[in-house]
């Protein structure tokens, strides 16, 4: 065993357009391989296909890069797909472009609005720019200013309010009933779904011999797409998602039967900070999903300095917790399992380093 592996109620899940089948101290596990699940969305490879040809034209084919050190450190043969490189920074204007693109021409004249942490408003601004649709997007007041300056480059409207995604998004859904935009939610929407797990077809395209992939969990919108994709080509992958311990939203919900909404949230790290995960990417991890590992934030960043130093990629925490995860041990995995990690994005706030010194 090269390492180990990733662990209360709620409402009723919302059904897909498918039927089917401080942070804590030390890092916590649960498993949902072996659950019957929760019946919900799902989406097949044809439905990927055709998301990828909405997709394809506009994003780029991010490199799957090896890394000795890495897969020395873990035991397992590691792969990076590094979607750091990819358009607005990150895999976020996958769903978009898909989304916006299945719009009727009516919605599209509304304009677009969208809540976000940062990387789905760049994605949402990109494919709108696309488009020729407005965008309007709704942020956290303390979102990082680099994305909010990144969102206004791309011609977005920003409009700034709460302090965490859940309150960005009341504000969303407000200007949706009074100024009538079409909403472009940022991980719960099937179309949007199905964008974000074209990386999924990429990953499979790239390295067949694929036997695990680890994929971050914020919301859910990116483990459901790429999960629902992989195993609709190669059904024995095994999925693995990692949440911040602080933040452990879709954990809970799988445990529970049904999504959870968090009291309180212990973490930073504004991709993985999510109080309340989507009905659809609940029931879709309870199905799909092997396991789900959490780490603190303190360890997620560490894995960023790791990256730093050891395979020269600046990545945000979000895109490090699946390294984190590995060189943590949390990952239950033959010797040299063939592992993909998806580095979601390098959005990083770089501006926090500016007047210091170093070599």
């Amino acid at each position: 065993m090269a390492g180990r592996a990733g662990a209360a109620a709620g409402d009723q899940l919302v059904s897909g357009v498918h039927a089917g089948g401080g942070p804590a101290a030390a890092a916590d596990r649960a498993g949902t391989g072996t659950r019957p699940g929760i019946p919900g969305l799902t989406l097949t490879r044809a439905d990927f296909e055709t998301a990828y040809e909405n997709v394809r034209p506009h994003v780029y084919r991010t490199p799957l890069l090896t890394s000795r050190s890495l897969s020395e450190a873990c035991g397992l043969e590691v792969r990076l797909k590094a979607e750091l490189f990819q358009r607005g920074g990150s895999y976020k204007v996958r769903g978009p472009l898909n989304k916006i693109a299945r719009l009727s021409d009516e919605e599209r004249a509304r304009g677009v609005i969208c809540s976000s942490a940062g990387n789905h408003a760049q994605g949402v601004a990109i494919a709108a720019r696309h488009y020729g649709v407005k965008a309007v997007v709704c942020m956290a007041e303390n979102a990082t200013p680099a994305k909010v300056a990144a969102t206004k480059g791309y011609g977005a409207r920003v409009v700034l309010h709460g302090n965490i995604w859940d309150e960005a998004n009341e504000k969303a859904l407000e200007l949706v009933e009074t100024e009538g935009y079409t909403y472009v939610h940022p991980f719960d929407d099937p179309d949007l779904i199905a964008g974000q797990g074209t990386l999924g077809l990429e990953i499979i395209d790239q390295f067949p011999e694929v036997e695990l992939v680890i994929v971050p969990i914020g919301g859910g919108g990116l483990i459901s797409g790429i999960s629902m994709a992989v195993k609709s080509i190669s059904p024995d992958v095994r999925i693995i998602g990692v949440e911040s311990s602080g933040a452990p939203a879709m954990k809970r919900s799988v445990e529970a039967g049904s999504r959870v909404t968090l009291d309180r949230v212990d973490c930073v790290i504004d991709g993985l900070v999510v109080k309340r995960v989507g009905g659809n990417t609940c029931s879709v991890v309870s199905r799909f999903v092997d396991e789900i590992v959490t780490l603190p934030d303190e360890q997620i960043f560490d894995a960023m300095l790791w990256l730093m130093t050891r395979a020269k990629l600046v990545t945000e925490g979000a895109a490090a917790s699946p390294v984190g995860a590995l060189l943590r041990g949390l990952v239950d995995a033959p010797a040299g399992t063939k592992t993909v990690c998806v580095l979601s994005g390098g959005n990083l706030d770089v501006e926090q380093l500016r007047g210091l010194s170093w070599n």
